[in-house]
């Protein structure tokens, strides 16, 4: 756990008077798992699509014709006549940038860093790049789920907007484990 005073003044300055119960930096801003799954699947896209550009464009790449039928017509277009594929292009087209934008979008997420969480009684605290949010602790469903050593790990959280069936809404302030009179004070 991180010292108190190491945090932005900012947050500091969010959080108050409030007594803090717990402060880390997170190391980035999504689980590794995450930017991995989006690299895989942008990737896994980018080259499924690639291989419609091989199979039906490939040949004018080199100069050669692409023979095909538009509409029950025979068409054929080369290097000197584009309009032919000028719509199967872009249609491919597009579904190749949606695998590149992914594989994007999914590496400069393994490198963006994290943000500091700090947790108080009656709420969470996140602070990133200057912006400041707020959490009340009641919008959690009580579902977490913590990985890791003494130094390094991950927290998970679940929010729950709808109440399910036999669910039990968590209201009232978070409390430290380690104070024994907590449920004398309301304390979940």
């Amino acid at each position: 756990m991180m010292q108190f005073a190491a945090l932005p003044r900012e947050l500091d300055a969010a959080i108050g008077d409030e007594k803090k119960e717990f402060a880390v930096k997170a190391g980035r801003a999504q689980p590794l798992k995450s930017s991995l799954f989006m690299i895989a699947f942008g990737t896994f896209w980018t080259a499924f699509t690639g291989i419609f550009v091989v199979a039906f464009l490939g040949p004018l790449f080199v100069g050669k014709e692409v023979e095909f039928s538009s509409g029950g017509v025979p068409t054929v277009a080369g290097p000197d006549n584009l309009e032919p594929v000028l719509v199967p292009a872009l249609i491919i087209g597009f579904f190749v940038l949606i695998g590149l934008i992914l594989l994007g979008v999914g590496i400069s997420s393994a490198f963006k860093k994290g943000g500091y969480f700090v947790g108080t009684p009656l709420r969470l605290i996140q602070y990133r790049k200057g912006t400041v949010r707020s959490i009340d602790w009641e919008l959690f469903s009580g579902h977490s789920e913590v990985k890791g050593n003494a130094y390094k790990g991950n927290i998970s959280c679940r929010c729950a907007p709808v109440k399910w069936p036999g669910q039990q809404k968590r209201t009232g302030p978070l409390c430290p484990r380690h104070d024994p009179p907590a449920a004398d004070r309301g304390c979940l």
